[in-house]
């Protein structure tokens, strides 16, 4: 089995059977077998964007108030979690390669609001996926994710629209085949 650690990218099997889940890449930003765990889905958008959740100086007229949330998870769906490319946020979590989580929101929202930080550089999310100690190891042994380590990365580079598909031709063998795998196989 994989190891899971902060970082890696857990995909899920074609037929999950969890609408939430179904078809994600969760991104790990927080793994502790004692604690549990803490992720962020990366491809699930919504119809939100910034400006609906926060009221912003300027309002719709800030380019900050433009920026789509993604579906972070199901749990807590009323909170703001976000990820970015700015290791000068206080209290950031770095999780590899120049991506970050978290962090000092009132430093995260200057810097949006000045133009510093921008779409390129940031990815902000309604609410998360959590496990509870253990659940999520168990889960990885019953093959309902498969675990793509050190993958921070991805965050910025692919496409949300065929994010799973992509990360798992990107595998390469039997999981470029996985990515080929109808929506659903009756229509197949």
């Amino acid at each position: 089995m994989p190891r899971l650690r902060d970082s890696s990218l857990l995909i899920s099997q074609p037929f999950l059977g969890d609408p939430n889940f179904e078809r994600t890449v969760v991104l790990m930003c927080r793994h502790s077998e004692e604690e549990g765990s803490f992720g962020l889905v990366l491809n699930r958008p919504s119809n939100l964007l910034l400006g609906d959740v926060l009221e912003l100086p300027g309002g719709d007229a800030s380019p900050a108030a433009r920026l789509p949330l993604g579906l972070g998870g199901p749990v807590y769906p009323d909170t703001l979690h976000y990820l970015h490319r700015r290791a000068d946020v206080p209290n950031a979590t770095s999780l590899g390669q120049e991506v970050y989580w978290g962090g000092d929101f009132q430093v995260v929202l200057g810097l949006l609001l000045s133009g510093e930080l921008g779409p390129d550089d940031i990815r902000l999310y309604a609410g998360y996926s959590g496990w509870t100690a253990g659940q999520l190891e168990e889960e990885v042994k019953e093959n309902v994710w498969i675990v793509h380590p050190n993958a921070a990365g991805k965050v910025f580079t692919l496409d949300n629209d065929a994010f799973w598909q992509a990360i798992l031709r990107e595998k390469g063998g039997r999981f470029r085949v996985l990515s080929n795998y109808p929506s659903d196989p009756r229509l197949n």
